[in-house]
């Protein structure tokens, strides 16, 4: 089943408006999704309109209504939809067995989100850049919704490595620590690479294996030594 199909038995599973019946009907509806994306990536969601992004699509301005109803629902279904296809391009275990040790399960969703934000093709971190840089707070929940299993996992392997005196504020700490790590280089990255490596251009990270390994390693030292002061103390 392709990443189209998934997103259409989801959105039917969730009660959404949309007839699929007709071969036309998903073309329209895809090229609505990926028009949506390049524009609010642009524009932002409030200077993004609906005209630009039916021009950008091709399709009559009434597509939007008859598909998502109005420009809010195609903004979430918009960042949703590249969510789930970057998911599929990198699956978030990064192709580590669940029965590989935790360090090597740690280096497997490190490189897969470093791969994720470095994919040229992925919409949904530029959708996100935009959304900070003036918050609609529109796309909390359905963010919510699709990230929140995969950070479960991950503070679910963090509390593995760290031991069972790590408290829970601890664990959250050590995730937050480790995502934090991934994003704010890797964005930096994509940055530089927008700016053409100008005199102004920060330092990037392009080894993304090498750099995978690093975080690994200065997250599993600093939750080791974190871990040797508590049951110290």
């Amino acid at each position: 089943m392709n990443v189209l199909n998934i997103y259409l038995k989801i959105k039917i599973m969730a009660g959404t408006k949309m007839i699929i019946s007709r071969k036309g009907i998903s073309k329209t509806y895809t090229k609505l999704l990926q028009a949506a994306s390049e524009v609010f990536a642009e524009k932002g969601y409030r200077d993004a309109t609906i005209a630009d992004i039916c021009n950008r699509a091709g399709v009559n301005i009434a597509a939007v209504n008859y598909h998502f109803g109005d420009k809010e629902t195609l903004y979430k279904e918009a960042w949703r939809y590249f969510f789930l296809k970057s998911i599929k391009a990198h699956p978030p275990d990064g192709g580590v067995s669940d029965d590989a040790p935790p360090k090597e399960r740690l280096r497997g969703m490190v490189t897969a989100l470093l791969r994720r934000i470095a994919d040229e093709n992925n919409k949904e971190f530029l959708l996100v850049q935009k959304e900070l840089a003036n918050p609609t707070g529109l796309l909390e929940e359905v963010m919510r919704e699709e990230i929140w299993p995969i950070h479960e996992k991950l503070e679910a392997l963090v509390r593995e490595l760290a031991g069972p005196y790590a408290s829970d504020t601890k664990v959250r700490f050590y995730a937050i620590s480790i995502i934090s790590q991934c994003i704010n280089p890797m964005v930096a990255r994509n940055r530089q690479k927008e700016k053409k490596e100008g005199k102004d251009a920060q330092p990037g990270i392009f080894d993304i294996e090498d750099y995978a390994n690093h975080v690994v390693r200065f997250s599993l030292a600093g939750i080791s030594a974190i871990s040797d002061e508590v049951e110290k103390g």
